[in-house]
């Protein structure tokens, strides 16, 4: 399988981002090829953005950015899952007022168990995003893909696919694939909180992107993650993989890059990925 990532303007909310996915692979898009579109940038597109800032954290919520994630993923999980040195002295290093407010978010919007993970609590994302925004997961990814893939079709007359997938990790033990992230592809077990995501780093399981969702094609879900991971690899990661990581590119703090930042960055929400 052959990918090629396509940069686009930054996905502000209520961008058309359909039209704009049309607009970029109209010249190069053949029959049989899939389409594959960050999920993050579509809830973006949509609006799906809540302001943590205006989170009051409650007593758990305190407990778990002031002693859960410095003290237990800092110095016990995080080499458990083979975390690199600088991700676990970030970890240790965790702001407690800000990362109060984001566990508060994750509490109120994907549960408590997964508000105990280290980040991307139910899918919930805050990396190239300003200010103190996150972005929630979709909830009608299904519906998303089969819009795409029918007005792609209509507007291109290419018979095409679609599929929506996030970088939150799917881990593998030979024909069983499971994932801490909600609302997966069918065919990839959901177990909720950091447990699962702990067993699979610890064990050094198979770890690829995860698929949500397909439209236009039937894939086995093993090539189905394959070209999750691949096109996750040729999209790279925007003005970063983290809010740390986008706050050094950016150079600004961490709650306070701006829109207009972020339109500086070059980004690559779409992947063309096509059978070699």
């Amino acid at each position: 399988m052959k990918t090629r990532p396509f940069r686009t303007p930054y996905w502000e909310p209520g961008s058309d981002y359909v039209a704009t996915i049309i607009r970029a692979i109209r010249p190069h898009l053949r029959d049989g090829d899939i389409i594959v579109v960050s999920e993050k940038a579509v809830s973006t597109a949509r609006g799906l953005l809540i302001d943590e800032a205006k989170a009051s954290p409650s007593l758990s919520a305190k407990a778990i950015a002031r002693l859960w994630l410095p003290l237990v993923w800092g110095y016990l999980l995080g080499p458990l899952c083979r975390f690199k040195h600088p991700t676990m002295l970030r970890l240790r290093a965790y702001p407690a007022r800000e990362g109060a407010a984001h566990k508060q978010v994750a509490i109120s919007y994907a549960g408590p168990l997964h508000a105990l993970k280290y980040g991307s609590e139910g899918g919930i994302d805050l990396s190239n995003l300003p200010l103190c925004y996150a972005a929630l997961p979709l909830k009608d990814s299904q519906k998303v893909a089969e819009l795409i893939q029918r007005r792609v079709g209509e507007e291109t007359g290419r018979r095409s696919s679609v599929m929506i997938v996030d970088t939150d990790s799917t881990f593998s033990l030979r024909n069983i694939h499971f994932t801490s992230r909600p609302n997966p592809l069918g065919g990839i077990h959901y177990f909720p909180g950091p447990l699962f995501f702990i067993f699979g780093r610890a064990l050094m399981l198979r770890q690829r992107a995860t698929p949500l969702a397909l439209a236009g094609a039937k894939l086995d879900i093993d090539e189905a993650l394959n070209i999750a991971e691949r096109s996750h690899h040729a999209r790279g990661y925007g003005a970063g993989r983290t809010v740390w990581d986008v706050a050094t590119n950016t150079e600004t703090d961490v709650a306070e890059v701006s829109w207009e930042a972020l339109k500086e960055i070059k980004h690559y929400p779409l992947v063309l990925a096509r059978p070699d």
